[in-house]
């Protein structure tokens, strides 16, 4: 997307603020009392997993991982890399995985997988945003904060080729109106 434009606000801060505690309550009543990991995923859900970390009233550790199905593309190359792995042993331990959006689903599969490979009690996956119309896999969302349309998002941690990350609010691209003419 050459000449990208921003589209309107989708989901405010105050609204994702807002979801951030009610996903935390729904974590708190799932682990009563237990330990759980964050395990951020990188560098998207940052600002998602603070909300989350913030509003729990549990014994929380984090950790992040960064993996990558994009480059600098708009779309999933379908091929899921580990750039960065756990530092935390996560055997026998309550797992969340903390992710910007389900797309796909290829990368949080693999990662369900991968963690259950590696003997943690349980995994769970919780997303600021799902986007179901974009699905080539099966995959459980376990806590999901808003469900959006197929279209390429960005903001609150989102980016397209490391820009449009430090919004406050979620939105999306719109392709420049020469780009559209030129692909129809």
């Amino acid at each position: 997307m050459r000449n990208e434009t921003i589209g309107s606000v989708m989901i405010t801060q105050e609204q994702i603020n807002d979801r951030a505690a009610e996903i935390a309550r729904q974590i708190e009543r799932d682990f009563q009392g237990q330990e759980v990991i964050l395990v951020g995923i990188l560098k998207g859900a940052v600002m998602w997993m603070v909300d989350i970390m913030k509003n729990l009233k549990l014994d929380v550790r984090i950790d992040f991982m960064a993996v990558s199905s994009y480059g600098s593309s708009t779309k999933s190359s379908g091929i899921v890399k580990i750039v960065k792995d756990l530092d935390t042993d996560i055997k026998g331990q309550n797992v969340i995985i903390v992710e910007d959006i389900v797309d796909s689903g290829t990368t949080l599969k693999y990662l369900r997988q991968y963690f259950e490979n590696r003997k943690a009690r349980t995994v769970k996956i919780c997303t600021l945003l799902d986007k179901p119309e974009g699905r080539k896999t099966d995959v459980e969302v376990d806590y999901s904060g808003f469900t959006v349309d197929d279209r390429f998002i960005v903001g609150y941690g989102l980016d397209y080729d490391q820009k449009y990350r430090n919004l406050p609010y979620v939105t999306y691209l719109e392709a420049a109106a020469d780009e559209q003419t030129e692909n129809r």
